[in-house]
């Protein structure tokens, strides 16, 4: 599996290096340090997975990930940061990042850099245990726009907050069968293809 690995810190970048490369599945293409160099690599590479900081000089990273993922909607984008604010959170999920990570973490890098590779999106436990406080502080909207109904935009809010198929029938008075029914329907207006797609999906179109 080919990587590009970016981080402004040099010293960063060699500790990922020597952690990364002893998986034997694992090559790293290419490193950079700034989110110019980030877009004019990818380009080169094309590798399979591009790992990368958020906060540098120039050109950070969300700025560079929205730019690749503009002109290829398929890459893989895994950022890597010591920072968990709110709003860069809301924009890796909207510009389409495949997962969030803090470096602390070390031991999850590989198992996340793996589980993109097949398809995953992946956010490490802090990321998580925010996204409930993000959905409180958020005004409810319908998704019109999207040709979801407005009981679809609530059962899509409740599922998005992680309330079971039950929780979402006792919170809306709905029978769980209903609730299924209008997750399907979801589904397949939104060409998704599970309960977690559904949730990113809210989560990328809630503001």
């Amino acid at each position: 599996m080919k990587l590009l690995l970016v981080d402004d810190d040099p010293l960063v970048c060699r500790s990922l290096q020597t952690i990364l490369e002893a998986d034997p599945e694992l090559q790293i293409a290419g490193i950079c340090h700034d989110g110019n160099e980030a877009i004019a690599l990818f380009y080169t590479l094309l590798p399979d997975i591009l790992l990368m900081d958020i906060r540098m000089q120039k050109v950070s990273g969300l700025e560079a990930a929205e730019s690749i993922i503009k002109a290829h909607p398929e890459a893989k984008i895994l950022f890597l940061t010591t920072f968990s604010d709110t709003e860069y959170i809301i924009k890796a999920l909207r510009i389409g990042a495949k997962g969030f990570i803090l470096k602390q973490h070390f031991e999850s890098i590989i198992p996340a850099i793996k589980a993109v590779s097949l398809g995953q999106r992946v956010f490490g436990d802090e990321i998580v245990t925010k996204i409930p406080a993000l959905l409180a502080n958020s005004v409810k909207k319908d998704f019109k726009e999207h040709h979801l109904t407005e009981k679809e935009s609530e059962i899509l809010r409740c599922l998005a907050e992680g309330l079971s198929n039950r929780e979402i029938a006792e919170t809306l008075y709905l029978s769980e069968g209903t609730v299924r029914n209008y997750i399907s329907v979801m589904l397949e207006k939104l060409s998704l293809r599970d309960r977690t797609q559904l949730a990113i999906f809210y989560y990328k179109n809630k503001d």
